[in-house]
């Protein structure tokens, strides 16, 4: 009898285990953010210049035509891409906001509507999470509360480099081998930077694209050299783009931002036609690991981009 009842819960366990496992189109989800990055400079440059984001479209899906919430500031798009919510619901409506100027429609606890971050460690508590980031901004937009690895480090000031883009980027490698991270963003603000000291698509914002695409070939080999790039989703967003040396307007410069989805799972070079707006990133990623969306969240997920 005893015998028969430890096989019945062993196969409740493993039946609970092979469900959690079914609902995720991957096992790990890697976001890389990238500040101020416009559709516009994308199209601009020539393919070669941009290796790995070309590699991740061609072998991928993607759209340039996500659209940012407006205004199109930093903080009010950070807070709609992870937490599901327009301008009008989260409250946030300046570029470096850390709380919302109205109370948001919900609050996870801690002043901010739940966020990816939240209901990823909500609904799986053992979940590895982790954010690095160079903007201080994005640690509280997050939801600090819900991350195991919660990195800042300044690499910019004014036109002066701090740190470089690829040493910054090495930052990732140890924490993605080391831990094989359910969720990790990691977050470039110096495109953003680099188009408000020289102005978007000028030669000094087109390079600075160009290095941070090294620098996501750097995190692509890391998700190698851990054993987990078969089984990881890759997304490339961002929150706004910009015209002359600035944003936070209406022009399509400034709201057009790419979205690019690659691993496993996902359709190889597919531009979806369907509209995507900003709050449609915490939908996906949610769909992504099998989280169940909260119901005030109005992102949904694209869904068409998978096999």
């Amino acid at each position: 009898m005893k015998k028969f009842l430890f096989l019945l819960v062993a196969l409740c366990i493993i039946s609970s285990i092979d469900a959690d496992a079914a609902k995720k189109k991957a096992r790990h989800v890697v976001m890389i953010g990238i500040d101020g990055w416009a559709s516009e400079a994308v199209r601009m440059a020539p393919a070669a210049d941009l290796p790995n984001i070309h590699y991740l479209m061609e072998n991928g899906s993607w759209t340039l035509a996500k659209r940012s919430v407006m205004p199109s500031a930093s903080a009010i798009n950070w807070t709609s891409m992870f937490n599901g919510l327009p301008t009008e619901m989260h409250g946030f409506d300046k570029w470096n906001s850390t709380r919302g100027t109205i109370p948001s429609t919900s609050d996870n606890g801690n002043g901010i509507p739940p966020t990816i971050f939240t209901i990823l460690r909500q609904q799986r508590p053992s979940a590895e999470i982790g954010c690095v980031y160079d903007w201080d901004c994005i640690g509280i937009l997050a939801d600090s509360l819900a991350l195991d690895y919660n990195y800042f480090i300044k690499t910019y000031r004014g036109k002066e480099t701090l740190i470089p883009t690829e040493e910054y980027t090495k930052l990732a490698v140890n924490y993605i081998k080391e831990k094989k991270p359910d969720f990790f963003t990691f977050y470039y603000g110096v495109q953003d930077n680099v188009g408000h000291q020289y102005g978007w698509y000028s030669p000094e914002y087109m390079e600075c694209q160009k290095e941070i695409d090294k620098g996501i070939g750097i995190i692509i080999q890391a998700l190698k050299d851990a054993g987990i790039f078969e089984d990881t989703i890759i997304i490339i967003s961002s929150d706004h783009g910009g015209k002359d040396k600035g944003h936070g307007g209406f022009t399509m410069q400034e709201l057009e931002t790419p979205f690019i989805v690659f691993g496993k799972k996902v359709k190889k070079g597919f531009e979806f036609p369907e509209p995507m707006m900003q709050y449609d990133t915490a939908a996906t990623i949610a769909y992504i690991l099998g989280l169940q969306i909260p119901d005030d969240w109005r992102g949904k997920p694209m869904k068409q981009i998978f096999k």
